[in-house]
C-alpha cells in the first residue's frame, strides 16, 4: 500500500511539473506567459479582434544566366483582392495571368500567352539500344 501511495505522489509531481496541473487562469499549459495577451481578457480594456486587411506588394526577377524572367503584384483592400504575375516560359512566349479575388465573385483569373511557341526540332541519332544516357 505504501508503495502505491509513493506512486501516486511521484505522478502528481510529474503532472504538475510538466504543466498539465497548474492555476485556473494561467492560459496554455499551466505557463503564466501565455495568459492575458490581446484576446483573453487584456487589462487595459481595449482587445483587437479584428484588423482590416490591406496591402499592396511587387517584385520581378530578371536573370539572363539562367533565363528566369517574371514578375507579379498583388493588393487587397478588405476583401477585395487583385494582382497579376507574368513568366518567360521555356518555349519561349511568356504567359500573363491578372487575377481578382472578392467574397461575391470567388476567384477569377484570366490567362494570356504573348509570342509564338519555338520548339526545337529533333533530330534521330543513332541508336545502339543502350536506352537513356547509355543505361540499360
Amino acid at each position: 500500500m505504501r508503495a502505491f501511495q509513493v506512486l501516486v505522489l511521484v505522478a502528481v509531481c510529474v503532472a504538475a511539473n510538466a504543466g498539465y496541473i497548474g492555476y485556473a487562469d494561467a492560459g496554455y499549459g499551466g505557463l503564466q506567459g501565455y495568459s492575458g495577451g490581446g484576446y483573453q481578457g487584456a487589462d487595459d480594456g481595449h482587445a483587437d479582434y479584428y484588423a482590416y486587411p490591406k496591402y499592396a506588394y511587387d517584385y520581378s526577377v530578371s536573370d539572363p544566366h539562367t533565363g528566369d524572367h517574371k514578375s507579379q503584384w498583388e493588393s487587397r483592400d478588405g476583401d477585395v483582392v487583385k494582382g497579376a504575375y507574368t513568366l518567360a516560359e521555356p518555349d519561349g512566349t511568356t504567359r500573363i495571368v491578372e487575377y481578382t479575388a472578392d467574397k461575391h465573385n470567388g476567384f477569377n483569373a484570366v490567362v494570356k500567352r504573348i509570342g509564338h511557341a519555338q520548339h526545337p526540332q529533333v533530330y534521330n541519332t543513332h541508336n545502339d539500344g543502350a536506352g537513356y544516357y547509355g543505361y540499360h
